[in-house]
């Protein structure tokens, strides 16, 4: 015997109300992309479960990629068996026997289907009875059980379960708009992206690149970070702005103490322009308050003020060890340390202004015309859309995805 699906339990959106069925839709759409490179499973729904048919794949690869999957609060091996109450016996047997080194458990049995002769109670006894007589050292523990094994008793079948693996959370990614992430090469935009993505986000990327002061090893260290979040996104619309000539006009242009706040002020306008014309209704960027100069309220507070769309700010409370925790876990922090500069960091001035004025900032960027060099900055970017990779992908495979 062997377990040959995988049951997926819901998260937050179980509490959906009447357009629950559309976040189900969007987490089985993402969950079947992500599942493209085990060509033999299939998915399964219920009306408030998922099921992976296993299919002989590999059950424990299947289910690290399931756990990737926002929406899924949490995910257990199970064996799925007919209404027999022999078989039920042998796979809740074998489902304590995959628990590694359990030697107390429970058994909560569920009978949805009323027709089945015996009751969950006494279904309880009767496995408990069959466990304990077919295994050594073991007892019963109602309260505190090294494992509990659920059987669900369904019309369609009997489902039995042990273990739980914990999902990703949140929610299916697509299912509360569109925003345009501020991607540099560093640690934190990453991590931000990855967080709005668990709120169902769907996420497109800006990335302002200044050649030949940044490299194009600087650029692809981006690219793979962008690539790095599509394990969460199945996809990912990378906008590359050049922006050398608006760099090199603040550095002559701005005083040297506001040159880093115009800068983050006109990155904000473009990506504005760049988020009208992709009917996208907000920004997210990777600030954490405090963390640099161009960091602090007073800075934020002067960046801010060129824009009215919402600027969402996933870390802006977070310490940067924990900032750090979650890129290690999300695999983007070897990409993010990689030792090649961006446009922010090639530019950053000896004294930059920890408080600078909302009203002087206005009043320097006023005093020179960036317009048009925004307006080509816009005209002249580089879109690239990346794609979830899978072994089994074939040509043009996710071309309806954008």
């Amino acid at each position: 015997m062997q377990f040959n699906q995988i049951m997926v339990r819901y998260g937050e959106m179980a509490l959906k109300g009447k357009n629950r069925h559309k976040f189900e839709q969007k987490l089985q759409s993402n969950l079947t992309h992500k599942l493209k490179r085990y060509p033999a499973t299939r998915l399964k729904k219920t009306r408030d479960r998922m099921y992976v048919m296993l299919n002989g794949e590999d059950p424990y690869k299947v289910m690290e990629t399931c756990q990737e999957v926002f929406g899924i609060q949490s995910l257990s091996f199970a064996v799925r068996t007919e209404q027999d109450e022999d078989k039920i016996k042998e796979a809740a047997l074998f489902a304590f026997n995959e628990a590694d080194n359990a030697k107390t458990f429970k058994i909560s049995a569920k009978r949805t289907d009323k027709t089945f002769p015996v009751g969950s109670q006494e279904m309880n006894q009767r496995l408990g009875g069959y466990i304990l007589k077919n295994t050594e050292d073991v007892t019963v523990d109602v309260h505190n059980p090294d494992v509990e094994i659920t059987v669900e008793i369904r019309q369609d079948a009997v489902y039995i379960t042990s273990k739980k693996y914990p999902g990703a959370g949140g929610l299916p990614v697509g299912t509360t708009g569109k925003t345009l992430l501020l991607l540099s090469g560093g640690i934190d935009s990453p991590v931000a992206g990855y967080l709005a993505m668990k709120r169902g986000v769907e996420v497109e990327a800006i990335h302002f690149h200044s050649p030949p002061y940044t490299s194009e090893r600087a650029k692809q260290k981006v690219m793979d970070l962008a690539q790095e979040m599509t394990r969460f996104g199945i996809k990912l619309k990378v906008h590359i702005i050049p922006f050398t000539n608006i760099q090199q006009k603040i550095h002559q242009e701005m005083p040297e103490g506001y040159s880093m706040t115009i800068m983050r002020r006109l990155m904000l306008r473009i990506s504005e322009a760049v988020a009208k014309e992709q009917d996208i209704l907000s920004m997210t960027t990777g600030e954490s308050l405090g963390q640099v100069a161009s960091q602090t309220m007073e800075s934020m507070s002067a960046i801010n003020d060129v824009t009215n769309y919402p600027v969402i700010r996933p870390l802006v409370a977070m310490d940067k060890l924990d900032i750090i925790s979650i890129s290690q876990q999300i695999g983007t922090y070897d990409i993010s340390i990689r030792p090649y500069e961006d446009c922010c960091t090639v530019f950053v001035p000896k004294s930059p202004k920890t408080r600078p004025s909302k009203e002087k900032a206005q009043y320097y960027e006023a005093a020179v015309d960036f317009s048009e060099d925004i307006k080509q900055a816009v005209e002249q970017r580089e879109i690239i859309k990346l794609k979830l990779q899978t072994e089994t992908k074939t040509e043009n495979e996710f071309e309806d995805l954008f």
